[in-house]
């Protein structure tokens, strides 16, 4: 059957877009090439026709120089129009590309939104309300026994708080009076001697001895036997 009929082709795959901007690209090149080559053409000719004098010759080559101008003038066209279509292809592949990101962000929060809305059917809320009812209870009762653990037994609960301060300035009066230092002690100190007073000056000659006047001499009582 296959010699009668013959066997299909395999079919070539279709081209993408970023195939498409690639051959594109690669003709803008090849343009861009053919341009170099005329502007070397024409710096050659506008050479030759600086040096020319008017007649034939120079006519001759002034009409080759068009030409090429002319031929360098629709290669710049063509290049132009090969880079816009270039940029069009990949500004289209940049808008697909961001539909596309955009349905993946979509979905993506389409399945968080169902399996959010699956976790909350396990949720009881008035079930939470009474959890946090309770434990406010319990710390409640928790700060009670607190307060009863801590309970002082052997300061007893009918004393009067004007007592308790009478007694506590009584303490401090008997503390000031032992600071105090005893009487005895005071009269067992040295006293200490005054400062003499500063001599005149003029005073402080010194005085011979036999200028110093004699005592009177004083007569010893007898003993009596």
């Amino acid at each position: 059957m296959n010699r009668i009929f013959g066997m299909s082709k395999a079919k070539a795959p279709k081209p993408t877009m970023e195939d498409a901007i690639a051959s594109t690209d690669k003709r803008v090149t090849e343009v861009e090439t053919k341009i170099k080559k005329l502007e070397g053409e024409l710096t050659r000719y506008r050479d030759q026709l600086s040096k020319l004098r008017d007649g034939p010759g120079k006519n001759t080559v002034k009409q080759r120089a068009l030409r090429v101008l002319q031929q360098k003038k629709m290669y710049e066209s063509q290049r132009d129009q090969l880079m816009q279509q270039s940029f069009n292809m990949e500004s289209t592949v940049f808008a697909t590309e961001n539909i596309r990101n955009t349905m993946s962000s979509v979905q993506a929060m389409q399945d968080a939104n169902k399996a959010m809305k699956k976790q909350y059917k396990n949720i009881d809320i008035d079930k939470i309300y009474d959890i946090q009812d309770e434990m406010a209870d319990l710390l409640e009762q928790a700060n009670e026994v607190q307060e009863l653990m801590g309970r002082n037994y052997s300061v007893p609960d009918d004393i009067d708080e004007q007592d308790l301060e009478a007694e506590l300035d009584a303490l401090g009066d008997d503390l000031d009076f032992q600071e105090e230092v005893p009487s005895y002690l005071n009269d067992a100190l040295p006293a200490m001697p005054d400062l003499l007073p500063e001599a005149p000056e003029g005073s402080m000659q010194q005085q011979n001895p036999a200028d110093k006047p004699a005592e009177p001499s004083r007569a010893e009582p007898a003993l009596r036997m």
